[in-house]
C-alpha cells in the first residue's frame, strides 16, 4: 500500500511538473513571438525613416546639383541628414563624400540665425565673402559628389 501511495504521489508530482513545464514553455513561445513582432515593427519603422531621409537627401542633392540651393545650405542639410541615417554599420560618409564634409567643417563655425543677425553689416558681408570663397574652392567637387549621392541607396 505504501508503495502504491508513493507511486501515485510520484505520478501526481510528475504530472504537475509536466504541466508547469508546459505552461512555462508556452509563455516562452509567446514572449519569443512578441519579441519577433516588436523587432519586425522596429525594422519597418527604421526602414521607413531611412526611406524618408533618403528622399530628402536626393531632393537636396538634386537642388544643389542644379544650383537651386546655396552650396553651403545644401551641404549643411546633407551632412545633418546623412549623419542621422540609422544604418548599421554606419558608413563613413566623410570618407565617401569628402568635399561635402570638408566644406561643412569649414563653414560650421560661421554665425547663423540669431548670432548672424547680431553681426554688423560689415561683419556679415566679410563672413559672406569668406563663405563664397570657400564655396568656390569646393564647388566642382561637391557638384560631382551630389551627383553620386543622388544615386546612393543604402542597404537597410
Amino acid at each position: 500500500m505504501t508503495a502504491a501511495l508513493l507511486v501515485a504521489l510520484g505520478i501526481i508530482l510528475i504530472a504537475g511538473l509536466a504541466f508547469y513545464a508546459g505552461k512555462l514553455l508556452s509563455q516562452l513561445n509567446a514572449q519569443k513571438a512578441k519579441v519577433a513582432s516588436l523587432k519586425a515593427q522596429q525594422d519597418k519603422v527604421r526602414a521607413e525613416r531611412v526611406k524618408n531621409i533618403m528622399t530628402s537627401v536626393h531632393t537636396i542633392a538634386l537642388a544643389v546639383e542644379q544650383q537651386q540651393c546655396d552650396l553651403s545650405e545644401g551641404v549643411i542639410r546633407l551632412t545633418n541628414l546623412l549623419d542621422a541615417l540609422p544604418l548599421t554599420p554606419a558608413p563613413d560618409f566623410a570618407e565617401i563624400y569628402p568635399s561635402i564634409y570638408e566644406l561643412h567643417s569649414k563653414i560650421s563655425a560661421f554665425a547663423t540665425h540669431e548670432a548672424r543677425s547680431e553681426l554688423t553689416k560689415k561683419e556679415r558681408r566679410a563672413q559672406d565673402n569668406e563663405r563664397e570663397a570657400i564655396e568656390a574652392t569646393y564647388e566642382s567637387a561637391i557638384i560631382n559628389e551630389v551627383a553620386a549621392l543622388r544615386a546612393y541607396q543604402p542597404t537597410i
